[in-house]
């Protein structure tokens, strides 16, 4: 049997409308020995790349779900192998309700031989599973690892941050619905309802940074989280968005720990407006305020690269 090196065999490559540049499908190992997967793009030339996470929301379905990430919304890779970074959207496993609240850290031993786990590894954790697979691949730049997320995927970078420090050289949370890592109180909150243990927040409106700050149940499990934190990161925001103060609130309590935290927010009807979708012909629908905020989030990765 021909021997498999997992750090650069694809399980699948996939050519893209109108780019010579493909997607190579790969299987990275996730804490507890299953697999998750990833679609990595690489710029031409023989690198070392830097290389930027992309995610978005919560986790689940598979590579069908994948699959219409890397085709229908590939413009911000396309934006980032302009720049010269290697991306890969990923799937990851499906967010456990309260999971980073109730579980703590995830502690292993040996027991018979095999591994033994305090509790099952979360989404954010088959996160540092890519991160870890992709350093290991010859063109790209294991000491320039970068994480792009929208929306719950923002939420995770701060918890992967905060329980496993050296993996990221700098980030950015656009629209981080962080309720969970700040410990917001929702329960009584009007708009939520719990049945057999799940909270429906879809209706959750916390446009203020007062009200979102009020809600804070223990100040200093937040503040210690935050500690976690060892990189910089750009937080982003959306006018309109109805968890807006949730967002602003992530920033404001960021920068009280660290002063390269940085803060931009812009007026958009699409939540997750970083990421434009392309059409089948590979022409992306993209407007002046994407572009916008596209540009920025190049240039922050670009001022932390060296």
């Amino acid at each position: 049997m021909d021997e498999w090196d997992w750090s650069t065999d694809a399980v699948r490559t996939e050519a893209l409308a109108g780019s010579e540049l493909p997607a190579h499908y790969f299987l990275a190992e996730t804490l507890d020995g299953l697999y998750v997967p990833y679609a990595l793009r690489l710029p031409a030339g023989a690198g070392p790349h830097p290389f930027v996470f992309v995610a978005y929301g919560n986790g689940g379905g598979g590579f069908a779900w994948l699959r219409d990430r890397v085709h229908r919304f590939r413009h911000i890779t396309d934006v980032l192998l302009d720049a010269g970074y290697a991306c890969a959207w990923s799937r990851y496993r499906t967010e456990v309700e309260l999971g980073y609240q109730t579980g703590g850290r995830l502690r292993t031993d040996t027991r018979q031989g095999m591994d033994l786990m305090s509790r099952a590894p979360l989404e954010y954790e088959d996160e540092v599973a890519v991160l870890r697979h992709v350093a290991r691949h010859p063109r790209i730049d294991a000491d320039r690892l970068f994480h792009l997320g929208v929306s719950h995927a923002g939420e995770m970078l701060f918890k992967l941050c905060s329980q496993y420090s050296g993996l990221l050289r700098a980030a950015v949370a656009a629209e981080p619905a962080s309720h969970e890592l700040l410990t917001l109180r929702l329960d009584d909150h009007p708009t939520v309802r719990t049945t057999d243990g799940l909270r429906d927040i879809e209706s959750l409106e916390i446009r203020s940074v007062d009200r979102a700050r009020a809600r804070i149940t223990d100040p200093d499990e937040v503040s210690g989280r935050l500690d976690g934190v060892d990189i910089p990161v750009l937080v982003l925001g959306r006018e309109q968005d109805e968890l807006q103060g949730i967002f602003r609130l992530t920033y404001d309590l960021l920068a009280e720990k660290r002063a390269d935290a940085e803060w931009r927010s812009w007026s958009h009807d699409i939540h997750g407006y970083i990421y434009p979708e392309t059409g089948a012909d590979g022409v992306p629908q993209v407007d002046e305020v994407q572009r916008e905020a596209l540009a920025v989030i190049v240039d922050f990765f670009e001022r932390h690269r060296a």
